[in-house]
């Protein structure tokens, strides 16, 4: 049996349509029954979207139904759920949250009592659980309690990984996506000497994201430039993501990032197995520059969780992708915005931004092609034919990536190349190809 409800960061969909009140309460129920132990401890922790407290609740109900604890930990970034897993050892953490989508959207992700998101085996068995309906009644009903001091114990473990960086002076400006960093980010800038200005910190439950964030980081760029700071960092709805902004205002996006990290990590003998894990978005310049510092590279499907993935399979620390998912082991194993950026000011010993010299980008150019089927798109002869020509002839300078989405109808052309000249006319011959052969999608 195949996994229908969760994805590849948990369930999600529109709150109250697809993500509901009464789903929410069965998987609350089902993972508690999954959890094996005899009186599970759930922590839940939520973003600001007005949907949390009633999914919140939701969950709660179920999670006690079924004879576990549940501990409210509030509004946190995700990474404080693995965290605080560690901390006080519960069997089970749950998200509430949707991430960079917009307010509408929800979602529910799970966490093991390892830290670790819960692995595709027992989401399938969750997923088994809620096709079968409510099990036999527990022994006794659960308690629902706040558990007090969450912010601070995340701020703690911040401050602990980064005991050393000293902030003083720096101008920074953080834009906070109105969701989970808006009050973690700029407090822990401030205990490390910095002076923050902060955007997008004012949450109402609904201007979550909401043309703030990493997924809107030029908004940003135009301030870093226009208030005179030294950078910006741009933090998504759940504190996973981050996308930097350099005092010139140009975006250093995750590719950059992780280049930095694993060059400093490398220095202080921190990078274990002198690898990185990256997807297969990354830019060809990343992969110039690690070849050339001596370093691994791991290769994976896009999405954090696979990245993830590869580097416990290879007892790796540090992996990411292109969209500002981060991972430091050493730290958390999730993606965490505020300690990548820590991280990246780390890395710059007090450097600026705008010098870094990791990896020199390639320029890129992508295209989402809308086709009526993705599958015999991807299958057509001419199209393998023409990609494998085309990337042939970029072979050691930049390269060709095709690739079917894996939510819609639509062929993903990606190009790298020297020039954007030529990125852009490589990619404008492959997305012609496959309209011409797969036929473009009613609209």
């Amino acid at each position: 049996m195949a996994r229908k409800l969760f994805g590849t960061d948990g369930v999600r969909g529109v709150a109250g349509e697809v993500l509901t009140a009464e789903l929410a309460l069965a998987l609350g129920r089902a993972v508690t029954e999954e959890a094996g132990a005899e009186r599970p401890q759930v922590l839940v922790i939520r973003d600001t979207r007005e949907s949390g407290e009633m999914l919140e609740a939701a969950l709660a109900a179920g999670i006690t139904a079924a004879g576990g604890d549940v501990l409210l930990g509030g509004v946190l970034p995700t990474p404080a759920a693995p965290l605080l897993v560690g901390r006080y050892g519960f069997d089970v953490a749950a998200v509430i949250s949707a991430s960079h989508n917009p307010y509408r959207d929800n979602g529910i992700k799970f966490f093991g009592a390892d830290g670790f998101k819960l692995s595709d085996a027992t989401e399938l068995a969750i997923e088994e659980r809620l096709a079968a309906g409510a099990g036999a009644a527990p022994a006794a009903v659960g308690r629902v309690r706040p558990l007090h001091g969450t912010h601070e114990d995340y701020l703690r473990g911040l401050a602990s990984r980064f005991d050393g960086l000293d902030l003083t002076g720096l101008d920074v400006l953080l834009d906070c996506a109105n969701g989970a960093t808006y009050r973690a980010a700029p407090e822990i800038f401030r205990r490390l000497g910095a002076q923050p200005s902060v955007v997008a910190a004012a949450p109402d439950g609904r201007n979550i994201n909401a043309g703030c964030g990493s997924t809107h980081v030029h908004a940003l760029a135009e301030q870093v430039v226009a208030g005179g700071h030294d950078v910006g960092f741009a933090f998504d709805g759940d504190g996973d993501r981050l996308l930097a902004v350099d005092r010139a205002g140009t975006v250093v996006d995750g590719d950059e990032l992780i280049a930095l990290a694993a060059l400093h990590l490398r220095g202080r003998g921190r990078l274990a197995g002198d690898g990185v894990a990256v997807t297969v978005m990354t830019n060809y310049g990343f992969h110039a520059a690690m070849e050339q510092a001596g370093l691994q590279i791991a290769t994976t499907k896009v999405g954090d969780r696979y990245v993830l993935e590869e580097l416990r399979a290879r007892g790796w620390t540090l992996g990411g992708e292109q969209s500002g998912h981060i991972i430091d082991m050493g730290f958390v194993p999730s993606g965490d915005g505020i300690a990548a950026a820590l991280l990246t000011l780390e890395a710059l010993a007090g450097a600026d931004l705008a010098d870094r010299h990791a990896m020199t980008k390639l320029p890129q150019t992508l295209v989402n092609v809308p086709v009526a089927d993705r599958d015999a798109a991807m299958a057509h002869p001419d199209v393998l034919a023409a990609v494998d020509a085309e990337d042939a002839a970029l072979a050691g300078r930049g390269r060709v990536l095709v690739r079917p989405s894996g939510t819609e109808q639509l062929v993903r052309v990606m190009v790298e190349a020297p020039t954007a000249d030529e990125a852009h006319a490589v990619c404008g011959r492959l997305v012609a190809l496959v309209e011409q052969t797969a036929g473009v999608a009613a609209p």
